[in-house]
């Protein structure tokens, strides 16, 4: 029976088992009907198999929420950090442009090298100091080139109530060890992937009411306000960890040489969000009250 009522959009999640992805499958729910792929059902690297999910839901949106963010590992496997990071969102921005779809995909603070000393807007210079940020940027350069209708959303040190992030890592440590080591001098803003999610619903909000490629289409950064170190990161979070249960007495900073990893690291990723509240009137609050709303506080 025909109601009269408005077909909603078929929205293409991919990635929906990781930080955002999870979270963008309750956000994204009441804009459209949601169709989730991920791992392994669908290999982002089978470019055959990628083409053939995106014929068969026939999306408005395709969000890709999908990604290699092993960073360091991507150091001694970059094939397969490119083939993910880089020639997927290329597939899909091809095949986005082909069918007229509108394509939402994630990008990096690690797109920068952290060199500069203020927040970084999304014309500044690029220069990635690791495979992962290469390949991340190699992504976001095709998206742009293609000439679909696209969001590509910059984020900066995601975590989550679930998976493998710093906030869980930091929680676990807090009860085993006395002591906990972080490196202090680099610089950014936690972001919890749930407000992630929901910003994208609500700037995909109003594509949807407005599918206007020339007013939307463009990188923005998107990112909590605020900005710290992991060392004050990983501080805020043992002292969350209730007396009884906390095993930590002390956070000590060291700096970035006396923590050695495969991939380098910038200094700075402080973002710039001047864009996206600008142009969606979105602006996600304060790195400390996010946390305190992750942990479940008030």
């Amino acid at each position: 029976m025909n109601t009269g009522l408005p077909r909603l959009p078929r929205i293409l999640l991919l990635g929906h088992r990781g930080q955002v992805g999870w979270e963008l499958r309750r956000a994204l729910a009441p804009l459209g009907e949601v169709h989730a792929w991920d791992h392994p059902e669908l290999d982002l690297a089978d470019g055959e198999m990628l083409e053939r999910v995106v014929r068969q839901v026939a999306p408005a949106i395709i969000v890709n929420a999908a990604a290699y963010t092993a960073v360091d590992r991507a150091e001694s496997e970059p094939e397969r950090a490119r083939q993910v990071n880089a020639l997927a969102p290329e597939r899909l921005a091809r095949l986005a442009r082909d069918t007229g779809t509108w394509l939402v995909h994630y990008s990096t603070d690690y797109v920068y090298d952290g060199r500069q000393q203020r927040p970084y807007v999304e014309t500044d210079p690029t220069g990635p100091l690791n495979t992962y940020g290469r390949t991340k940027l190699e992504g976001d350069q095709a998206v742009q080139a293609s000439g679909c209708a696209h969001l590509i959303f910059r984020l900066c040190w995601v975590y989550g109530m679930r998976g493998n992030n710093f906030l869980l890592t930091m929680l676990r440590l807090a009860r085993e060890r006395e002591t906990l080591r972080v490196v202090a001098d680099q610089i950014g803003s936690p972001t919890w992937c749930r407000l992630i999610a929901e910003a994208t619903a609500l700037a995909l909000q109003q594509v949807l009411v407005q599918p206007d490629p020339e007013r939307w289409s463009g990188v923005y950064h998107l990112r909590c306000a605020g900005e710290t170190s992991w060392y004050e990161f990983a501080r805020r979070i043992v002292e969350t960890v209730p007396a009884g249960e906390r095993k930590c007495r002390e956070v000590i900073p060291i700096r970035t040489e006396e923590y050695p990893t495969p991939a380098r690291r910038p200094a700075w990723s402080v973002l710039s969000c001047e864009k996206l509240e600008r142009t969606f009137g979105l602006a996600l609050p304060h790195w400390e009250t996010a946390l305190r709303l992750a942990l479940g506080g008030e």
